[in-house]
């Protein structure tokens, strides 16, 4: 099956900047979440997924709370801890501690139940949590974590997960035709990324402030990227900032 989403921007063009005030925010003590997509009880027809992007969010989970074990299917689900201690169990016998810089990758597929919890009683746990639409139902399911250090990607941007047909050793595969890369930005720094024909991007600055081809974007801003040949950018202030290069069009075999 062949799927391709309807352009998010008007026009079908340019850069569409999401400004933090209006992704949904749903504090339940304690768990601080913002989603920027349909999710659990928010659910927004004109939000449902951006490409193969379908989950995006911002969690911040306080000390010894989290999320007892459910069940995932048919995705592919990274994980990335900016701040404190996550704690990963699941009933494939995995079991681990995803410390600050450190990426996730979990192939749900043909089903997986894992639990994630703050592993620190003091400190709370700041991660982003992305889904992408598999390509393939129910494909075994396997995780792995990797830690990408700050050095390593200061002032460029690094991949950190690639598709499974990417020849790169250093950073994970998954199940899809797209790729995650974070960077960490000094003063007045900038980096370049070049967008191939039938692809798209969604940037989300983690902190800080940048200018994305002269587009100011602050602290939890996002930009929905279409038919823009090569990104410029540049900090504003010190900034950390993930990207996420998509394609227009996805497969999903069953």
């Amino acid at each position: 099956m062949i799927v391709k989403t309807k352009s998010n921007l008007e026009n079908n063009s340019g850069i569409k900047i999401i400004k933090a005030s209006e992704h949904y925010k749903n504090d339940m003590g304690w768990l601080s979440t913002y989603h920027h997509f349909s999710f659990a009880d928010y659910q927004n027809p004109d939000k449902m997924n951006f490409g193969p992007l379908r989950v995006f969010n911002d969690d911040i989970i306080q000390p010894a709370t989290g999320f007892d074990f459910h069940l995932h299917r048919d995705m592919e689900i990274i994980t990335y801890v900016i701040e404190g201690d996550l704690e990963h169990k699941d009933n494939q016998g995995n079991h681990g501690v995803i410390y600050p810089g450190e990426v996730q990758r979990m192939t749900a597929g043909s089903g997986i139940m894992h639990s994630e919890f703050n592993h620190s009683k003091e400190k709370p746990l700041r991660l982003l949590q992305m889904w992408v639409f598999a390509n393939k139902k129910g494909l075994v399911p396997s995780w792995e974590q990797k830690k990408f250090s700050k050095e390593e990607r200061t002032n460029k941007l690094v991949p950190v997960i690639v598709s499974e047909n990417t020849k790169n050793t250093n950073a994970l595969h998954i199940h899809q035709d797209a790729a995650f890369y974070l960077s960490t930005l000094t003063l007045g720094n900038q980096i370049e990324h070049k967008l191939s024909a039938g692809r798209k991007s969604y940037l989300f600055v983690i902190d800080g402030e940048i200018k994305l081809n002269n587009n100011l974007m602050q602290t939890r801003d996002a930009a929905m990227i279409e038919n823009e040949n090569n990104l410029v950018i540049k900090a504003e202030k010190p900034t950390e900032l993930i990207l996420i290069d998509l394609p227009e069009k996805y497969v999903i075999n069953n």
